[in-house]
């Protein structure tokens, strides 16, 4: 419970009325803040045909990188819930192997999690990554795109990424859309989908 302001008033001396104050709790603010950075689940749901939502992050070495940077080029871009985990390690890692046939197709990739660029940059250089990860701490992209979602394990709810991988043509629309991307297999799909063979 909030601690009320509470003023004491002391016989005013030669300078004027003097007045003590308490401290008010900082407990709103607080959950205020933990609310801002726990958005809601998102209510966005992307179509293929749509222009893909513009975005501006930094990626593991700080860099900013622009989603308007690739045009005229296929971006493979995919959403993963954390650095270092074994799904995502997974996923990251059959990227970083198949990616020289996803350039051979005039596409690049690019990782985002809301992840910190400093985890971002340990999880490159644990695992040789090759292409960019980009950070959205403070989940707007997240959000745009959609992928914001209230997850369950255990029996536990809590908010989190769905895996969901975008592939966005040379005009920056949406050609194609993996919705809770099973890891094995997954890049044979994207492969597939730029017309790739495995």
């Amino acid at each position: 419970m909030a601690q009320k302001t509470k003023v004491t008033k002391k016989p005013a001396p030669a300078g004027g009325t003097k007045k003590t104050v308490t401290k008010k709790s900082s407990t709103p603010a607080k959950a205020k803040a933990t609310k801002a950075a726990n958005p809601g689940p998102s209510t966005q749901q992307l179509k293929v045909g749509q222009k893909a939502p513009a975005f501006t992050l930094p990626n593991q070495d700080g860099k900013i990188v622009r989603l308007s940077d690739f045009k005229g080029k296929k971006v493979v871009l995919y959403f993963y819930p954390k650095d270092d985990t074994p799904g995502c390690t997974k996923e990251s890692c059959a990227f970083r192997d198949g990616l020289e046939e996803i350039h051979d197709s005039g596409a690049v990739v690019l990782g985002i999690s809301a992840d910190s660029v400093d985890s971002h940059k340990k999880f490159v250089k644990k695992y040789n990554l090759n292409f960019p990860l980009l950070s959205d701490e403070k989940k707007t992209v997240v959000q745009a795109y959609g992928v914001w979602k209230e997850k369950s394990l255990y029996g536990r709810k809590f908010m989190g990424i769905e895996r969901t991988t975008f592939i966005i043509d040379e005009q920056g629309k949406l050609d194609d859309i993996f919705q809770k991307v099973k890891v094995d297999g997954h890049l044979e799909e994207v492969l597939a989908e730029l017309d790739v063979m495995p």
